[in-house]
């Protein structure tokens, strides 16, 4: 054998098997959180129906606060209702009219 000659070594199954072994583990690692992370497709679904939810209490939140800005116009001194008035004055006194019916509900139903 001459002296500048390379030997040549068979690599073992081991050795042959070790990159592809990485290559499948790295797409399954990250194949596995496209579908299961936090953003990948069930995190998707999971956003979206939180987001469904949070769009359909703004919606209540925002006509609850319409009604409230109504109600708080109607007790503004250029624009006073006497009706409101007598509402707000009749619930904090806890008064009626002698002539009129009382109708009465547990606390529960407020």
């Amino acid at each position: 054998m001459p002296f500048n000659s390379t030997r040549y070594r068979r690599h073992t199954i081991r050795q042959r098997l070790a990159a592809p072994a990485i290559a499948i583990g790295l797409v399954a690692y990250f194949g596995f959180h496209a579908l299961n992370g936090e953003l990948g497709l069930v995190g998707k679904a999971r956003i979206e129906h939180r987001y469904a939810a949070l769009e359909k209490e703004l919606t209540t939140l925002r006509a609850e606060r319409q009604e409230l800005l109504r109600r708080v116009v109607l007790l503004r001194p250029e624009s006073l209702d006497p009706d409101m008035i007598d509402e707000r004055a009749r619930l904090g006194l806890n008064l009626v009219h002698p002539q009129e019916l009382a109708i009465l509900r547990p606390q529960g139903n407020r």
